[in-house]
Protein backbone atom coordinates (compact mmCIF):
# COMPACT_ATOMS: atom_id res chain seq x y z
CA UNK A 1 0.00 0.00 0.00
CA UNK A 2 1.26 3.39 -0.99
CA UNK A 3 1.46 6.24 1.66
CA UNK A 4 0.95 8.30 -0.95
CA UNK A 5 -2.68 7.62 -1.82
CA UNK A 6 -4.33 8.69 1.67
CA UNK A 7 -3.76 11.38 3.53
CA UNK A 8 -0.68 11.88 5.69
CA UNK A 9 -0.03 13.22 9.13
CA UNK A 10 2.82 15.77 9.41
CA UNK A 11 5.18 13.08 10.67
CA UNK A 12 4.53 10.76 7.74
CA UNK A 13 4.49 13.77 5.07
CA UNK A 14 7.97 14.50 6.57
CA UNK A 15 9.20 11.12 6.43
CA UNK A 16 7.92 10.52 2.54
CA UNK A 17 9.73 14.56 2.20
CA UNK A 18 13.45 12.86 4.30
CA UNK A 19 12.96 9.23 2.06
CA UNK A 20 12.76 11.79 -1.41
CA UNK A 21 16.20 13.49 -0.38
CA UNK A 22 17.91 10.05 0.48
CA UNK A 23 16.29 8.35 -2.96
CA UNK A 24 17.41 11.76 -5.01
CA UNK A 25 21.33 11.29 -3.20
CA UNK A 26 21.16 7.80 -3.84
CA UNK A 27 20.28 8.37 -7.84
CA UNK A 28 23.37 11.21 -7.97
CA UNK A 29 25.56 8.58 -6.69
CA UNK A 30 24.59 5.87 -9.15
CA UNK A 31 24.64 8.46 -11.74
CA UNK A 32 28.38 8.47 -10.61
CA UNK A 33 28.97 4.68 -10.28
CA UNK A 34 27.96 4.44 -14.01
CA UNK A 35 30.40 7.14 -15.03
CA UNK A 36 33.22 6.23 -13.31
CA UNK A 37 32.70 2.47 -14.40
CA UNK A 38 32.57 3.82 -18.42
CA UNK A 39 36.30 6.09 -17.68
CA UNK A 40 37.51 1.87 -15.51
CA UNK A 41 36.15 0.83 -18.73
CA UNK A 42 37.92 3.28 -21.65
CA UNK A 43 41.26 2.59 -19.23
CA UNK A 44 40.58 -1.66 -19.56
CA UNK A 45 39.90 -1.35 -22.99
CA UNK A 46 43.17 0.13 -23.86
CA UNK A 47 44.55 -2.22 -21.01
CA UNK A 48 43.64 -4.89 -23.72
CA UNK A 49 44.54 -3.56 -26.83
CA UNK A 50 48.16 -3.49 -25.73
CA UNK A 51 47.96 -7.28 -23.86
CA UNK A 52 46.89 -8.22 -27.62
CA UNK A 53 49.14 -6.33 -29.51
CA UNK A 54 52.27 -7.77 -27.15
CA UNK A 55 50.13 -11.32 -26.71
CA UNK A 56 50.15 -11.24 -23.04
CA UNK A 57 47.42 -13.17 -21.66
CA UNK A 58 43.81 -11.33 -20.63
CA UNK A 59 43.90 -12.30 -16.99
CA UNK A 60 46.59 -11.09 -14.58
CA UNK A 61 45.89 -13.46 -11.32
CA UNK A 62 48.81 -12.10 -9.61
CA UNK A 63 47.53 -8.26 -10.15
CA UNK A 64 43.64 -9.58 -9.34
CA UNK A 65 44.83 -11.03 -5.66
CA UNK A 66 47.19 -7.64 -5.01
CA UNK A 67 43.51 -5.88 -6.08
CA UNK A 68 41.26 -7.95 -4.16
CA UNK A 69 43.60 -7.46 -1.10
CA UNK A 70 43.99 -3.98 -1.22
CA UNK A 71 40.58 -3.28 -2.31
CA UNK A 72 39.15 -5.21 0.69
CA UNK A 73 41.03 -2.85 3.14
CA UNK A 74 39.99 0.16 1.50
CA UNK A 75 36.11 -1.41 2.21
CA UNK A 76 36.68 -1.99 5.85
CA UNK A 77 38.41 1.19 6.15
CA UNK A 78 35.02 2.51 4.82
CA UNK A 79 33.05 0.53 6.40
CA UNK A 80 32.00 -1.61 3.30
CA UNK A 81 31.51 -5.10 3.59
CA UNK A 82 34.82 -6.17 2.19
CA UNK A 83 32.90 -9.15 1.31
CA UNK A 84 30.95 -7.29 -1.04
CA UNK A 85 33.70 -5.47 -2.19
CA UNK A 86 35.95 -8.69 -3.39
CA UNK A 87 32.32 -10.01 -5.20
CA UNK A 88 32.28 -6.29 -7.52
CA UNK A 89 35.56 -6.71 -8.39
CA UNK A 90 35.35 -10.25 -9.44
CA UNK A 91 32.36 -9.35 -11.51
CA UNK A 92 34.05 -6.49 -13.19
CA UNK A 93 37.89 -8.81 -13.74
CA UNK A 94 35.33 -11.65 -15.26
CA UNK A 95 33.77 -8.42 -17.55
CA UNK A 96 37.42 -7.04 -18.71
CA UNK A 97 39.04 -10.37 -18.89
CA UNK A 98 35.96 -11.64 -21.76
CA UNK A 99 37.00 -8.39 -23.20
CA UNK A 100 40.62 -8.48 -23.26
CA UNK A 101 39.59 -12.39 -25.31
CA UNK A 102 37.64 -10.72 -27.54
CA UNK A 103 40.25 -7.84 -28.22
CA UNK A 104 42.92 -10.73 -28.42
CA UNK A 105 40.29 -12.98 -31.27
CA UNK A 106 39.84 -9.87 -33.30
CA UNK A 107 36.36 -9.78 -32.08
CA UNK A 108 36.35 -6.26 -30.20
CA UNK A 109 38.37 -3.14 -31.27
Amino acid sequence: MSLLNQPLDPDDAAALDELQSFRQSIDNIDAALIHLLAERFKATQKVGELKAAHGLPAADPERERRQITRLKALAESASLDPVFAEKWFNFVVAEVIHHHERIASGEEA
